[in-house]
């Protein structure tokens, strides 16, 4: 928030505790927007006549760390919970949903097998029934499908909602609170460098 039209150059670092809760509070934001945007390309590729599983899977498990790290507790306990999760108001089992999600995540991440693949070791006869080889078979778990990552993406949309809200809030209390600053006070504080977002 600034009081002029334009952006400035530079800015005076915060680092106080609701200076620090904003920042977390826009990290959650951008990752459940990064979350939301792999949905968006999820969807589209899923629709192609022929999908790219290694881009799939790719695309997904980065959606599902993203959300995940958004109910992560932080140093100064600002993360979203399971109550955030119910006042979404998307319809059906939402925490279900939720909680499924990070099962998913931890199998996909932090699993003992395989998330891709299943993967068996038999062995071959030959027709006097003796061993004649190995073989290693594999069959394919299925990829994710579109009604999946629709739903995580409108959860992830509702979140954000949320979430922008508090962001807004939040930053009229830290300009409350950096207005009382003298402008000595504000001198002393370190520079940072602001750079204009690009699109």
């Amino acid at each position: 928030m600034t009081s002029s039209t334009t952006s400035p150059s530079s800015a005076r670092l915060l680092a106080t505790p609701g200076a620090l809760g904003l920042a977390d509070l826009v990290a959650i934001f951008d990752d459940l927007q990064f979350t939301l945007k792999c949905c968006e390309r999820l969807v589209a590729e899923l629709a192609r006549p022929r999908v790219d599983a290694v881009l799939v899977e790719a695309l997904w498990v980065s959606a599902l760390n993203s959300y995940a790290r958004c109910f992560r507790t932080g140093d100064r306990g600002l993360h979203l919970t399971v109550a955030d999760v119910e006042a979404t108001g998307v319809p059906g089992e939402v925490v279900e949903w939720h909680e499924l999600l990070g099962r998913i995540r931890d199998f996909s991440l932090d699993g003992p097998v395989n998330p891709r693949e299943t993967y068996a070791v038999g062995v071959s006869q030959s027709a006097e029934g003796q061993a004649a080889g190995v073989v290693v078979t594999s069959a394919p778990r299925p990829l994710v499908d579109d009604v999946t990552v629709r739903q995580t993406g409108r959860l992830a949309f509702e979140l954000s909602r949320q979430v922008d809200t508090r962001i807004q809030e939040h930053q009229k209390t830290v300009f409350a609170a950096a207005s009382k600053l003298t402008p000595a006070q504000l001198g002393a504080l370190p520079t940072v460098e602001v750079v204009a977002e690009t699109d």
